[in-house]
C-alpha cells in the first residue's frame, strides 16, 4: 500500500483520536481505522475514562474482517494487560491483520516498543512514524505527563487590541462575541481540568462549564488557585502553578485572571496559548498581565510560535505554541 493511502487513512485515525482528547486520562485519546480493500471495516477511538482503547472497539467492529486488513492507530499497542482489559497487541494478533501502521511509539515503559515487536514475532508487518508530528499533538498531555509528571497547559486570553481584559472597574462581559466566547467552550470540552486565580473565582464565581449542545457532560474538573481555603467542595485548590502535578489529568485549561496567567508564564508552565483579540479599544483597562518575571527584551523573543490563525466573527483567533520538543519528538 503506498504511502499516501498510509497518510491518508491515518489521518482519519488522527480525526477519531481527537473525539476523546480531555476525557481519557490516565489513558491517551487514541484512534483506529481498520481497512480491508479499500473499505473501512472498523473505527474506534479511546472511551471516556481510557477503556476500551481504540483498538478494541475497533476489532470488535471489524471481526473477522480485520484479518488481512491493515489497521491504522495513533499510537503503538499496548503491550500491557490490566486488570481493565487485555493488551491491544494481543487482541491484534489474534485478529490476524497484515498489517499495522502506527504513528507513533508509546513511551510507557510497559510498552515502549514491546507492542512493535510483538506484531512483528507474529509475523504481522509494521510501519511506523506516519504523520508522527500531528500524533505528538493530539496526545501532548499524555507525552507531556509522561516525560514531565505534569499536564499539557493551555492559556487562554481574551483581549482589547490595546490588551485589556477588562474595564478599569473590572467589568468584562463581554470582550469578545458570541462565536468566540463558543470556541472557548468548544477548548474546554478538550481538557479535563479548568482553572482560575482566587480573584477570578471571588469577583466572578465563574460557572467553569461547557454550554455546548451535546457537549455539556464534558465539563471539566474546576481548579481554584489560592492560597485560602475555597468554600466550594466540588472545586481542586492548588495553590502555586508547580502543584499542577498534583492534579489528575493530562490537560489544563488555564482561564483566569491576570495574576494566574502571570504565574503560569513566569513559572514556564505554559505550553500553549489560545489568544481571542476584539476589534475593541478600552484605554486605562486592566492589562492581560502582570510582571511575568522577564529580565530583557531579548529574552521575550523566540519563545512562541503561531500554528493558528482563524476569525470567529468580528474576533481574531490566535493560538501559538511554547517552542520547545514535545516529549517523545
Amino acid at each position: 500500500m503506498a504511502g499516501a493511502d498510509h497518510a491518508r487513512w491515518m489521518g482519519a485515525a488522527l480525526a477519531l483520536a481527537s473525539r476523546g482528547q480531555g476525557r481519557t486520562s490516565p489513558n491517551p485519546s487514541v484512534g483506529c481505522v481498520i481497512v480491508h480493500d479499500g473499505k473501512v471495516v472498523g473505527r474506534g477511538w479511546t472511551q471516556p475514562g481510557g477503556r476500551p482503547h481504540a483498538e478494541a472497539m475497533a476489532l470488535e467492529q471489524a471481526g473477522a474482517k480485520a484479518a488481512g486488513a491493515t489497521v491504522y492507530v495513533t499510537l503503538e499497542p499496548c503491550a500491557h494487560r490490566s486488570v481493565r482489559g487485555p493488551a491491544c497487541a494481543d487482541l491484534l494478533v489474534a485478529s490476524k491483520p497484515a498489517r499495522v501502521v502506527v504513528a507513533l511509539g508509546d513511551p510507557d515503559p510497559r510498552t515502549n516498543g514491546k507492542g512493535l515487536a510483538r506484531l512483528a514475532d507474529a509475523g504481522i508487518e509494521t510501519v511506523t512514524g506516519v504523520r508522527a508530528g500531528e500524533a505528538r499533538a493530539t496526545m501532548a498531555g499524555f507525552l507531556r505527563r509522561m516525560a514531565h509528571g505534569r499536564p499539557q497547559v493551555t492559556l487562554k486570553l481574551a483581549t482589547s487590541l490595546d490588551g485589556c481584559i477588562a474595564m478599569a472597574d473590572g467589568a468584562s462581559r463581554w470582550i469578545t462575541g458570541d462565536a468566540a466566547r463558543a470556541h472557548v467552550h468548544l477548548e474546554r470540552s478538550r481538557h479535563d481540568m479548568i482553572l482560575v486565580g482566587r480573584g477570578t473565582w471571588d469577583v466572578d464565581r465563574p460557572r467553569l462549564d461547557v454550554r455546548l449542545a451535546g457537549l455539556e457532560a464534558r465539563a471539566p474538573v474546576r481548579v481554584v488557585m489560592s492560597t485560602r481555603a475555597v468554600d466550594d467542595d466540588g472545586v481542586v485548590r492548588i495553590t502555586s502553578p508547580e502543584e499542577i502535578t498534583t492534579l489528575s489529568g493530562d490537560h489544563l485549561f488555564v482561564e483566569g485572571g491576570a495574576g494566574a496567567a502571570a504565574a503560569f508564564l513566569a513559572a514556564d508552565l505554559v505550553d500553549r496559548l489560545v489568544l481571542y483579540r476584539a476589534p475593541i479599544l478600552i484605554g486605562g483597562g486592566r492589562p492581560a498581565l502582570r510582571d511575568i518575571g522577564l529580565g530583557s527584551l531579548d529574552a521575550a523573543h523566540g519563545r512562541w510560535t503561531c500554528t493558528d490563525t482563524r476569525q470567529l466573527g468580528s474576533d481574531r483567533l490566535e493560538v501559538y505554541e511554547r517552542v520547545r520538543c514535545l516529549p517523545g519528538s
